[in-house]
């Protein structure tokens, strides 16, 4: 079962991790970023199935829940969210001895966060590679295309015009290269986040000298956040590839 822990007094701020069973050998974190367009609507629901998968391989698994849009969440809240709930896993007293990399799996607009993650200043818990799933990587093209009903503005509060400093530092596209490896995964029948947004990523990270890979995998949107299927196979390889990506 999932042990709940908190990293601040909002109730959007707390995280659930899962171990794996008694005994066995522990390959590492995975901090998993749920997606959703950013919005309240969704929950860290969606990673559950993927928590429970990934203890089951070995992994200590950790979903993150954090403020979104609509219950406190936006520019900076979100943001300040996700760097304090990886940062707590180093008060987690379940991790204390667990060697390993502290890997980011996000999907969708968790993968924009996972990947914005690694990118932090100085983080107490600094990430050592991101999976991304659909991450919704280029925020500017996402905002062009009015992708979910303007989701990106919705989310930030503001047009580009009106506080471009803003969408330069939230997108990733545009705060290149982070200092990990970043592999980005992408639903070949995606319909839901355009392809363009992570070839942009990839294109923009790699011209930066970033260490970065496009993998296309079978499915659709939610195919690759559905343990059993053939697109989550891919995202459990490209979390093995990561961790061996890692020194030491």
């Amino acid at each position: 079962m999932p042990q709940r822990f908190t990293y601040g007094s909002h109730a959007e701020q707390f995280g659930e991790l899962t171990l794996p069973h008694g005994g066995q050998p522990v390959l590492g974190t995975v901090v998993i970023i749920h997606g959703g367009y950013w919005r309240a609507a969704y929950s860290l629901e969606l990673g559950r199935p993927l928590a429970a998968d990934l203890a089951g391989r070995g992994w200590a698994a950790v979903n993150l829940e954090y403020r979104r849009a609509g219950n406190g969440g936006g520019w900076p809240q979100t943001f300040e969210d996700i760097s304090s709930g990886i940062d707590a896993l180093a008060e987690l007293p379940e991790l204390t001895g667990v060697r390993g990399p502290v890997i980011a799996l996000g999907h969708s607009a968790g993968g924009h966060l996972a990947v914005w993650a690694a990118g932090r200043k100085a983080p107490r818990v600094p990430l050592d590679a991101v999976v991304s799933q659909s991450g919704v990587l280029d925020l500017a093209l996402a905002h062009r295309l009015g992708l979910s009903d303007c989701a990106a503005e919705n989310f930030l509060g503001a047009a580009p015009e009106k506080d471009p400093e803003r969408w330069r530092e939230a997108d990733p596209a545009r705060s290149v290269p982070v200092p990990v490896p970043v592999f980005v995964l992408h639903g070949a029948r995606d319909t839901t986040v355009p392809r363009e947004l992570a070839e942009n990523y990839v294109q923009a990270a790699g011209a930066a000298g970033g260490t970065v890979e496009l993998r296309l995998i079978p499915g659709d949107h939610f195919e690759m956040i559905t343990p059993g299927t053939p697109a989550w196979a891919e995202v459990l390889q490209a979390v093995e590839d990561a961790a061996a990506k890692v020194p030491g």
